[in-house]
């Protein structure tokens, strides 16, 4: 495969195309629906040599998975260590760990004060040797090979927070701005530093080498520390050596040689290319966060880096697109197209193919394809046609851990599928916390849930609902050996998932639901379970049943605002057209009233699948979609933009009229663009000082609408509960999921689960 620059580019503006109408290819979906045509899949449990080691199949864990997971030294905790153990039980052949920075003392985000780390260390010598031996030997036990990954550092993309803690700027190749607050900038790194950063790599490699762990693997995409100076957007370096933007990565890897010797594996992370020009266009001139990184390292130059780096020593190597000021590309949220990277590990293939680029050792360079592949077909189909190498799956695994196996008994309907939503894994270790799952109760506390207990006391119990809350319940107390009885008002299990799984773009969500289905019938099969599905269950039904335990997760009603003329024939709630399209029908100008998630699925939903040429979204808070993780809103954003609709933040209804909708919208000149993607919006414990003060300078405007749309969010409905309470129907009560508090499948998912196990 020969291309020109000009090729390249087009390249790259097709993907950026694909990735916001791939649905309306009608083949789009094969194999994302979890099918099971290329069973028995040979080429996924293939063994694969790299370098002096060989992965008992093609199934990479992608690195996630340890950010708050070490004791104060940074030694890997027992947290750690049951969770990627459980991961190497499930299967996998190679096991990667999230990053592991190697510039402390120089990067300033990477440590808090007291010398105190979100991130497990390796710098520290044999404080921390006994945790990652254990590690190695405990993944060595079920056959998986592990790499750590090693990072020289966040630069800008760390968090600002060590300016107003540590007074001292965040760092980068050049003069940066920091992604979190752009006004903020991130100085230089001095020539001595980058040597530090250097020999601490191949100081780490050797200390890992010596722990047991299999390879190193380096981190150099998505606008990491590594990429910021191995790329010229963000190197802009004038003087020295390491203005040559290749040369510090070069310098990392044989500097690693030197120390570990020619057979110990080196794989390395990169991006094609940062997209940013692909994604914003003309835009790039005109943001001034954006403006500096306009000269990125082409895919050209990206090819020529790593034709390099395989000549300097590594040997393995991934592939994806995108950094953090679009962050759904390195990110790739539920909207993204299944197997959306796979085209980019085959041009890298057929690239190292045609230019007969071998590793040292003599070998084939493999590569590896990321960007949700939790789909075996669609990982098979891309093995055999010599798409890739190897298949890396990040979130499918924090989903269930066991895919690898249940793949390999083609048990592909018992996986726990990813739903893509990132609430668990991203967003909760972004807030504060550690990597978990919003399907998965028991990821990242393997070390707590480690056995289901059996019942001390069988029980008979009731759970009403069969959303993710009453579905976990019921399967697992029923697992435990209680005689369960479960009761849904409709005829199948998933609650309000069930029309927010309509959409194309939520094929990750109708495959759990389709899964929550599933696993009550092999509940109900296996165990005492049994369905009460169509029937409406009262105080009275529950008290007649006499049962030991109540667990109500009835849900949430939908928040009806105090509009004028919201009781109008043209009104209908997000769920009313998500479960029938056909009220929509005809209709050519649509306005949905809240910019949430809710809201913004929908307007994409009847923009693009149900083509209604005009949409527009209300919103009266600042931020658009602003409780979503950041690729996922910046994903939405970014698309609905590329289909014209219009959104309206600040920005508040005051009346429905039968053409029209009225509202007061904020003119003020500092109202935030509600376009932007390119920035995050802060959680709430790191205050942006340089926020601008917003006053109100409201005009009223009218637009004109034949469909409206409420997506004003929803409230819990506890009137079961407290009647079941008042009449003391039970010696046991329990309220799960969004009747507690409306919230996330995540939220939903923990409750259920911690119930069913403790009754």
């Amino acid at each position: 495969m020969k291309y020109n620059i000009r090729q390249y580019d087009l390249t790259l503006k097709k993907w950026t195309e694909y990735f916001g109408n791939w649905f309306d290819n009608p083949g789009s979906l094969k194999g994302a629906m979890m099918e099971t045509d290329l069973y028995p899949y040979t080429a996924l449990f293939e063994p694969i040599t790299i370098n002096s080691v060989t992965s008992k199949n093609r199934i990479v864990m992608a690195p996630m998975g340890n950010i708050c997971m070490a004791d104060e030294t940074g030694r890997p905790s027992q947290k750690m260590i049951s969770y990627f153990t459980e991961r190497a039980k499930g299967g996998v052949g190679l096991i990667t760990s999230g990053l592991i920075p190697v510039s402390h003392g120089i990067d300033p985000s990477v440590t808090e004060p007291g010398e105190l780390s979100m991130f497990p260390r390796i710098d520290r010598s044999r404080t921390t040797f006994p945790g990652w031996r254990n590690l190695a030997e405990s993944l060595h036990a079920f056959g998986a090979l592990f790499f750590i990954q090693l990072t020289p550092g966040l630069g800008r993309v760390g968090s600002p927070e060590c300016l107003v803690k540590k007074h001292k700027f965040p760092v980068s190749a050049s003069w940066n701005p920091n992604f979190y607050i752009p006004q903020l900038p991130c100085r230089p790194l001095t020539f001595f530093e980058l040597r530090r950063i250097i020999k601490n790599t191949g100081q780490a490699a050797a200390d890992a080498k010596a722990m047991l762990i299999d390879g190193v693997y380096l981190h150099g995409h998505e606008g990491y520390l590594l990429e910021q100076m191995t790329n010229p957007a963000f190197n802009r370096r004038m003087f020295g050596p390491y203005r040559n933007w290749q040369k510090f990565g070069l310098d990392l890897v044989r500097e690693i040689r030197k120390r570990c010797g020619n057979s110990y594996p080196i794989m390395y992370r990169i991006d094609l290319s940062l997209m940013l020009n692909a994604t914003y266009g003309e835009r790039m001139n005109k943001i001034s966060s954006l403006k500096k990184f306009r000269k990125e390292r082409s895919v050209e130059m990206t090819l020529d880096y790593l034709r390099n780096l395989v000549a300097a020593g590594v040997d393995l190597v991934d592939v994806d697109l995108g950094c953090y000021d679009n962050w759904w590309l390195p990110h790739p949220p539920d909207a993204m197209p299944p197997g959306c990277f796979i085209e980019v590990a085959e041009l890298v293939k057929k690239f190292f193919k045609d230019q007969n680029i071998k590793a040292n050792t003599g070998q084939e360079v493999p590569v590896v394809a990321v960007g949700k592949l939790g789909y075996p077909d669609i990982a098979e189909r891309a093995l055999k046609r010599d798409q890739c190498d190897m298949i890396m799956l990040g979130r499918p695994l924090l989903a269930d851990p066991h895919w690898p196996n249940k793949v390999y008994a083609g048990r592909i309907k018992d996986i726990i599928p990813c739903i893509g939503d990132q609430e668990g894994c991203f967003k909760e270790f972004i807030e504060g916390g550690h990597p978990q799952c919003g399907v998965n109760p028991r990821t990242a506390f393997e070390d707590v849930y480690t056995t289901l207990p059996p019942a001390k006391k069988k029980k008979k119990v009731a759970v009403v609902g069969a959303g993710p809350a009453g579905v976990m319940c019921a399967c697992t107390a029923a697992e435990r050996g209680h005689d369960v009885t479960i009761y849904n008002k409709f005829d199948k299990a998933g609650g309000l998932l069930i029309p927010g799984s309509v959409p194309k773009i939520k094929f990750d969500l109708l495959n759990y639901v389709n899964y929550l289905n599933k696993r009550l019938s092999c509940t109900a099969k296996d165990y005492s379970l049994k369905t009460e599905f169509g029937k409406t269950a009262t105080a009275t039904t529950l008290k007649s049943g006499k049962f030991d335990t109540v667990v109500i997760a009835t849900g949430a009603q939908w928040v009806t605002p105090p509009i004028q003329g919201i009781n109008q024939p043209h009104v209908f709630q997000a769920v009313e057209i998500l479960s029938n399209p056909d009220k929509a029908a005809g209709k050519q100008r649509a306005v949905i009233i809240g910019g949430g998630t809710v809201g913004c699925e929908t307007a994409h939903f009847v923009s693009y699948e149900l083509g209604i040429p005009e949409v527009s979204i209300i919103e009266m808070n600042t931020e658009i979609m602003a409780e979503a993780f950041t690729a996922n809103r910046g994903y939405m954003i970014h698309y609905l933009r590329e289909n014209g609709v219009k959104l309206l933040n600040c920005t508040t209804v005051t009346a429905i009229k039968p053409d029209s909708v009225e509202a007061d919208r904020n003119v003020y000149k500092k109202v935030p663009d509600p376009y932007i993607t390119w920035k995050p919006i802060l959680p709430e414990n790191i205050p942006n000082p340089f926020a601008p003060k917003i006053k109100n300078r409201f005009s009223r405007i009218s637009i004109p609408a034949d469909l409206v749309i409420l997506a004003t969010g929803w409230k819990s409905d506890r009137s079961l509960y407290e009647e079941c309470v008042r009449r003391q129907i039970s010696p046991e009560i329990y309220i799960a999921g969004d009747v507690y508090e409306p919230g996330r499948v995540f939220e939903a998912t923990k409750a259920g689960y911690a119930i069913g196990r403790s009754i």
